[in-house]
């Protein structure tokens, strides 16, 4: 074992932490070093649109595994048993606590990595396919059963009535349960951004920063829900963006009408977004079309799709 951690990507000139390798790199074969199959691994990500937030932690696995077996390794001589090897030492004998969720990401890098390699021919096969994955999984999200979300859009209904009317509650509660978007993407909405021009309204959501650019995507909503959009409009007046306070306030919306509605726990946005994909879903929407409905990428819809199949299927 190399005692110096070796850099992911060999570049020459200036270095820089996550951009691409600025010299070119040769095509694959099986006589490849690791280090050079990590660096096109890398491209591979950032092509496919994986978040930034995956190319970081697949990167610092990647770099993991070269640091055990050295960055010139031949790719081809990593075989099952190497690889377990690797997640023995990094349990037992590495020195560094490894917590059940961090060695199931690291089980899903060695996947996707070797996965990868044979699909693209590199590799004869595929040495991490018969990996162990005993990952700790997040437990099943919290969502409204049909009767909850009933209480829930009939309390937003009654936030509309004399002598106080607040269209809020109830714009909020319908985009949300329609859009199945997160609070960011709630918040970031802005007014032009809303299309009445077709047969249903929809509404566009952006992403400033250019790595997530994947997850935009223009969504339909109810054109129901239109007359309330302007009185909430002409009530509240917002200038740029639909809701034009913050994100805590919007919550303390969901949590108003979550106690007027006693629903046994608030709704949150989260919630709120489970529940909205858990309808499509057991509605029979298309998974691909749910997934980007979701903004999600592929590698996220398989543990999206795996719990949204075992709280929209029947009781055992």
């Amino acid at each position: 074992m190399v005692d110096k951690q070796p850099p992911l990507f060999p570049q020459r000139g200036t270095k820089a932490q996550y951009g691409p390798p600025i010299a070119q790199i040769k095509s694959l074969d099986s006589n490849s070093s690791l280090a050079a199959a990590a660096s096109a691994y890398y491209d591979h990500m950032k092509r496919q649109g994986f978040s930034e937030h995956t190319i970081k932690a697949f990167s610092g696995d990647l770099r993991l595994l070269q640091k055990y077996f050295g960055a010139n390794v031949v790719i081809s001589t990593l075989g099952t048993k190497e690889l377990n090897d690797f997640l023995g030492w990094m349990l037992h004998y590495r020195g560094v606590p490894c917590s059940p969720k961090t060695y199931g990401r690291r089980v899903t890098t060695l996947k996707n990595f070797f996965s990868w390699l044979a699909s693209t021919k590199v590799l004869a096969y595929d040495p991490a396919a018969a990996l162990i994955h005993n990952r700790a999984k997040a437990p099943l999200p919290s969502y409204l059963k049909d009767d909850e979300v009933e209480k829930l859009l009939d309390a937003a209904e009654k936030k509309l009535q004399p002598p106080r009317p607040d269209p809020r509650p109830y714009l909020l509660a319908h985009l949300v349960l329609q859009t199945g978007i997160k609070k960011s993407e709630c918040v970031g909405i802005a007014l032009r951004d809303i299309d009445r021009s077709g047969s249903e309204p929809t509404v566009l959501i952006r992403y400033s920063n250019p790595r997530m650019q994947h997850k935009e995507r223009k969504l339909a909503f109810a054109k129901e829900l239109l007359p309330v959009l302007d009185q909430y409009i002409e009530k509240y007046e917002p200038q740029e963006h639909l809701f034009e306070c913050t994100p805590r306030n919007l919550e303390y919306v969901l949590s108003d009408i979550s106690e007027m509605a006693e629903l046994p726990q608030q709704a949150s946005f989260e919630m709120l977004r489970w529940t909205s994909a858990q309808r499509d879903f057991r509605d029979g929407m298309d998974h691909d079309h749910l997934r980007k409905k979701m903004g999600l990428s592929k590698i996220t819809w398989r543990e999206t799709s795996e719990k949204l199949a075992k709280i929209s299927g029947p009781g055992l």
